[in-house]
């Protein structure tokens, strides 16, 4: 086992070093000049030329990138060209929010999607398991920021159930940070939920039909102990890996839907960036999503040995 997570963290090195090399590169090419936005109405050849040299972009881009990573290496995610200060304080400033946000949606989409999955499985040609093929299609096919809309219209403007958007600490208020809560983290739980409950129901079905299934219930296993015990957790298998990709997409889900409901996390923070051509904001949370996305693979790798005793890590890695 440690042998084979000494190779993954190894191999995670090139595999951050090309996505930072091709978010430099797309960042280069986006149209927009952050000289000019940051001068505005004061912008002249004097001042433009001033700015652009502190900034260190009358550099070559090779030597750009370079003094970036080296930056990076020392702890440092540079400064804000929109308002001058650490992008690493604003990230965490506001990573709270998004983790909040995202773990909702995740608890979410599970309690949804595991009993939903196993229950148009085991009933597949009943009523649920028919309106679980519906919301299966229904969710992945809408996107997410119609999904937003459409509650903040029905549950805020009409009923007037909940706020339209912004956010509340939870240590001022847990009411009201849950009030505001609710719908976001039911807009960026739907596609992972029907995800899922494809998932785990296409597990299930193939799962039941194996020997060790007809064999359990040879021996008077009652059907919940055959389906829940043997059948589930290695139907399970697939739908880890794929909570691993949600777990790593928090951040990029979060990008639509905190801009939607004005939720004060990193995702909007970057689409602010985005707009304002504030590179090092952009860089530092892109490189931050690639970081998780490459630690939840890992995680999952290590929880498939818990779900499935074939698989070795010690024959893996030799």
């Amino acid at each position: 086992m440690t042998r084979y997570l000494l190779r993954r963290l190894a191999l995670m090195i090139p595999v951050a070093f090309l996505a930072s090399v091709i978010l430099f590169v797309l960042l280069k090419l986006t149209p927009g000049d952050p000289v000019l936005i940051i001068l505005g109405e004061r912008a002249t050849a004097q001042n433009y030329e001033a700015v652009k040299h502190d900034l260190g972009l009358d550099q070559p881009y090779p030597v750009q990138y370079a003094r970036w990573v080296g930056h990076i290496a020392q702890g440092d995610l540079g400064k804000s060209l929109r308002n001058g200060g650490p992008v690493k304080d604003e990230i965490f400033e506001r990573l709270p929010a998004t983790i909040q946000l995202g773990v909702a949606a995740l608890l979410l989409g599970l309690v949804v999607a595991v009993p939903l999955g196993i229950l148009s499985a085991v009933f597949r040609r009943s009523a649920v398991g028919v309106g679980a093929t519906a919301f299966t299609q229904i969710g992945v096919a809408i996107p997410g920021f119609f999904v937003g809309l459409v509650l903040i219209y029905i549950f805020a403007y009409r009923l007037r159930w909940f706020p339209p958007g912004s956010y509340t600490n939870f240590t001022d208020n847990p009411g009201e940070w849950l009030r505001r809560l609710i719908l976001p983290a039911l807009t960026l739980s739907l596609f992972g939920a029907a995800t899922q409950t494809r998932f785990i129901r296409s597990g299930l079905l193939d799962t039941l039909h194996q020997d060790y299934i007809r064999t359990a219930r040879a021996k008077g296993f009652n059907e919940t102990s055959v389906d829940l015990k043997h059948a589930l957790r290695n139907a399970l298998i697939p739908s880890i890996t794929l909570l691993g990709l949600q777990i790593g997409a928090i951040l990029e889900g979060g990008f639509i839907v905190e801009t939607v409901f004005a939720w004060p996390g990193v995702g909007r923070f970057a689409v602010q960036a985005l707009g304002a051509r504030d590179y090092p904001s952009v860089q530092a949370v892109v490189l931050l999503a690639v970081f998780i996305f490459l630690s939840v693979n890992l995680l999952v790798d290590i929880a498939y040995a818990y779900l499935d005793p074939r698989i070795s890590f010690t024959s893996r890695a030799t």
